[in-house]
């Protein structure tokens, strides 16, 4: 498989897509077209019009899914695939419900780039479980398409020392999945992405990433880093959606 996933699409003071635009250049390869999975947001077609500019400047050209099960003959022809973020429920709800989740999951195991953005990065892990995204909406499942063998939770936040929130922090959150769930879940820190070619997995970025196993202290993992022990692990949380 090719995957590129990426914690968010839009960097602190940089336009959208910007920061990792050679890093998507390098996983499409000689692409010019990128079939685009839109449902994470609400208006499909504002979603669409944004990714279409931002590729124009790439010479690649991108078209939208529809929430339609017939749009899968359209994922196995496309070239390249780009799931986008937004809300991670609405998203695998869609999926499931068309059948695309099926059609997305044959793609990149076929070999096709797929790249995914927040939400996007989520699905392609065996379950949601560890998204940040309230659920407004109910999935048939949690269960994702389940193109790695661990856990993802995008947009990473550490703990601020100096902070007076008293409320959970995002590694608390995580060990209370861990408690219920036997699985690896990489905390994958803002401007940070994983890179799976084949049976090799890169972190890339800027601000790497914090790896979680149930009984262990978290393990920091820093940009460059070669984590293809990752992909041999066995998760406690298994895929299967519809």
């Amino acid at each position: 498989m090719r995957l590129l996933l990426l914690s968010n699409s839009t960097e602190h003071g940089q336009g959208y897509l910007d920061y990792a635009m050679p890093a998507i250049r390098e996983l499409i390869g000689p692409a010019r077209s990128l079939a685009f999975v839109p449902f994470a947001l609400h208006d499909h077609d504002a979603y669409t019009a944004k990714v279409q500019a931002r590729f124009a400047r790439e010479g690649v050209a991108v078209t939208a899914l529809g929430a339609d099960a017939r749009e899968g003959a359209r994922v196995d022809g496309a070239e390249a695939v780009f799931v986008g973020g937004g809300n991670t429920f609405r998203l695998l709800d869609t999926l499931q419900r068309t059948g695309l989740l099926a059609a997305l999951r044959r793609k990149a195991r076929s070999g096709a780039p797929y790249l995914g953005a927040s939400a996007g990065t989520n699905v392609a892990a065996p379950t949601i479980k560890t998204t940040n995204d309230m659920p407004i909406v109910q999935p048939a499942s949690f269960g994702a398409l389940g193109l790695v063998p661990f856990q993802i939770n995008p947009h990473y936040l550490d703990a601020d020392p100096a902070s007076r929130h008293m409320g959970e922090t995002r590694e608390d959150r995580l060990r209370e999945f861990l408690e219920e769930n036997d699985a690896v879940v990489v905390g994958l820190r803002e401007g940070a992405w994983l890179r799976v070619e084949g049976k090799q997995l890169r972190l890339g970025g800027s601000r790497g990433a914090r790896l979680f196993r149930r009984g262990r202290d978290p393990e920091e993992a820093l940009p460059g880093a070669v984590l293809d022990a990752l992909l041999k692990e066995t998760s406690g949380c298994t895929s299967g959606g519809p």
